[in-house]
């Protein structure tokens, strides 16, 4: 089936990081008190750092969901009661990670032969109504004289 998408179910991960310079190189979003996910209080990766400890290590995603820190579930818990357990993980911090789900696509995604569509379905849009509104202008600006001389 050309187009069709099929769901990925996601992957649990342990990933081990050493806390850098800038920490270890990513935000979080969630907990209690500010749900990222609707009906779902877990902490998830809000941005990685560019050269972070997570950047470098390559396995954590922006989305994933971080299940557990240093063993310690981070279920049911504040925002900022979340970001305290990160600053004393220590120097060696182990990750358990959800990672988001991914749709796969089958077939082609676009209307392009090579995949590559060059004129998108607005641009066709705008263009047909710029032509019809000019039309329109001059059909109004110059029907006066059009009268006059039919």
């Amino acid at each position: 089936m050309n187009g069709s998408a099929k769901y990925t179910a996601p992957t649990v991960l342990d990933i081990q990081l050493k806390r850098g310079p800038q920490g270890l190189g990513f935000n979080i979003v969630g907990g209690l008190d500010q749900q990222y996910v609707l009906n779902d209080s877990g902490i998830y990766v809000a941005k990685i750092k560019e050269n972070g400890a997570a950047a470098l290590d390559g396995r954590l995603q922006e989305g994933d969901k971080i299940l557990t820190i240093n063993g310690q579930k981070l279920e049911n818990l504040s925002h900022s009661a979340a970001v305290e357990l990160f600053r004393s993980a220590g120097e060696d911090v182990q990750l358990r990670v959800q990672q988001r789900p991914t749709i796969a696509m089958n077939g082609p995604t676009s209307s392009g032969p090579d995949g590559d569509s060059s004129v998108s379905s607005l641009g066709i849009l705008v263009a047909v109504l710029g032509a019809a509104a000019a039309i329109t202008f001059l059909y109004m600006r110059f029907q006066p004289q059009l009268r006059r001389h039919f």
